[in-house]
């Protein structure tokens, strides 16, 4: 394989999407957002042996996971997803097939929500390493953000929690991101662990929160899975008692120290994955 090859195939398989202009194939790709929009971007890693391990990880279904990480985001902001840009890093273990079955994998998810890809980057290294840059778009000032929740606020999630053990291929909350938008006091996406991304929701808002119920738990999960393990890919989010919202209620937004979470009446640690907890000083 050369890169010239790839790109070729790329382009054979990518899709255009409203507003994009230019793709694959130039310098840059040209996107052109309609009348009273805002754009929105996000950017995640995949890492091999960090997020998926090759050996238990099929091709596809490792592309999907790649992009699906990125759409998250945009969910969380209430936005639509329009494109996206892909730079792969491929180790000596990728062959033709796996390339093929990697790009199908993000694809097919790409074509769920009508975006397309519009272009990105190659190299090589000792490691697969991709980065997943996704632009969307939502009306104006009606971005759903992380500062927003107010004492009193009811606190849900979009979905049954458990972490990665539990949860091999997350759904991103597109539609149900676009619903809370307008509606939802704040939202983030659980990548991480309720415990570090409530308290991270808790600390832009700058409030308290208590968790009065365990959540939903996925099959064969633990609360403990729930709370503290990452890459649920649900949406956490506030509203108003006075708003009807889906999802799981599971506690309320109180008056405290800024960040700080409660369970059941006791602090809830912060043991939610941190890539840097322990190898950074």
């Amino acid at each position: 394989m050369n890169e010239r090859e790839l790109v070729r195939r790329l382009q054979a398989k990518a899709g255009r999407a409203p507003g994009l202009a230019l793709g694959i194939g130039d310098d840059c790709a040209i996107y052109r957002p309609g009348a009273g929009q805002e754009l929105v971007f996000t950017t995640d890693l995949f890492i091999e042996d960090v997020h998926f391990l090759r050996v238990s990880t099929p091709a596809e279904q490792a592309g999907a996971r790649a992009l699906a990480r990125s759409l998250s985001d945009i969910a969380a902001m209430g936005a639509s997803p329009r494109f996206c840009l892909v730079s792969l890093a491929l180790p000596s273990w990728v062959n033709r097939k796996w390339f093929d079955g990697f790009y199908r994998g993000l694809l097919k998810l790409a074509r769920k929500y009508k975006m397309a890809l519009a272009g990105g980057d190659m190299s090589h290294a000792a490691k697969l390493t991709c980065d997943v840059m996704v632009c969307g778009s939502v009306a104006k000032g009606k971005a759903l953000r992380r500062s927003g929740a107010k004492p009193g606020d009811l606190i849900y999630v979009s979905g049954p929690l458990g972490g990665w053990k539990h949860k091999k291929q997350p759904e991103p909350r597109i539609e149900l991101g676009r619903k809370l938008a307008g509606k939802a006091s704040a939202a983030i996406d659980i990548s991480d662990g309720i415990s570090l991304d409530l308290y991270r929701l808790c600390a832009a808002s700058n409030v308290a929160a208590k968790i009065d119920r365990v959540p939903p738990l996925l099959p064969g999960a633990t609360a403990k899975q729930a709370l503290h393990d990452g890459e649920d890919y649900e949406l956490l989010y506030t509203a108003s008692p006075k708003v009807s919202v889906p999802g799981f209620k599971i506690g309320s937004i109180v008056r405290g120290r800024a960040g700080s979470v409660s369970y059941m009446g006791r602090p809830l640690a912060l043991k939610g994955y941190d890539h840097f907890a322990g190898n950074c000083s």
